[in-house]
């Protein structure tokens, strides 16, 4: 099953912290950021990935180049203008004929769980997206997934003011290959354009319990550096 990474995003929080460097390298302990997620899906057999390069691309292609460093082989899918995350995906589409179902993972944040369950649960339901959620105890900066008693996704509720608990989008996914009709081409969002229109075609949710974090601001990308050993802990435990 081929992987689609995210990787190709401006990172405009964590600029004053990394002005010259893609969010994706971020350095966490002496390794960057995006190595651990390639070697969280080397370690559960995930060997095709795609990168969606856009900001810096260079500076990721040079990093991993054809992946055989990492026992992975390693495809480029390089956008010329900023397309958003449902913009990337719909781009890397010559790259993900003829699977009938990929992955997609956000290339800045880490979520630990078990792929080959993702994908299991994303075939019983026969629906177009599966998503990993995440319990947390303060989901403003993310707003919250609604889910039925059948863990079939009903909504999505915005970022809030005040800090309330609840499921949030972990930020991997396994989509059915004809979601990418329903993706225009061009820039667009995954979470604002794409997801919120698809609840009557069968999106649904799988709660995972093990580590989440986001280094999209300098806080976290600063909480991460405190978690390194976990994360790769975290990032083998499935293996």
């Amino acid at each position: 099953m081929p992987v689609v990474l995210l990787v190709g995003g401006m990172g405009t929080r964590l600029q004053s912290v990394l002005p010259v460097t893609p969010k994706s390298l971020a350095p966490v302990g002496d390794a960057p950021f995006l190595q651990l997620l390639v070697r969280q899906l080397r370690s559960q057999g995930l060997r095709r990935l795609i990168m969606c390069t856009g900001h810096l691309a260079e500076q990721v292609e040079n990093e991993f180049s054809d992946g055989h460093k990492w026992g992975v082989e390693i495809s480029y899918s390089r956008e010329s203008r900023p397309l958003g995350t449902a913009g990337a995906v719909k781009f890397a589409e010559p790259y993900l004929t003829p699977a009938s179902d990929f992955l997609v993972m956000n290339g800045d944040s880490f979520l630990e769980l078990d792929f080959r369950q993702l994908v299991r649960f994303h075939r019983e339901r026969d629906g177009l997206i599966s998503m990993a959620v995440r319990r947390v105890s303060d989901a403003r900066r993310y707003g919250t997934v609604q889910l039925d008693t059948h863990n079939r996704i009903v909504g999505f509720r915005e970022k809030m003011e005040a800090p309330v608990p609840g499921l949030v989008n972990g930020g991997v996914y396994v989509f059915n290959h004809s979601i990418l009709r329903h993706i225009p081409d061009g820039p667009a969002s995954l979470e604002k354009d794409v997801f919120p229109k698809l609840l009557d075609h069968g999106v649904y949710a799988l709660e995972q319990r093990g580590m989440f974090i986001d280094i999209g601001t300098p806080e976290d990308y600063a909480r991460a550096q405190t978690l390194c050993q976990s994360l790769y802990q975290a990032a083998l435990s499935q293996s």
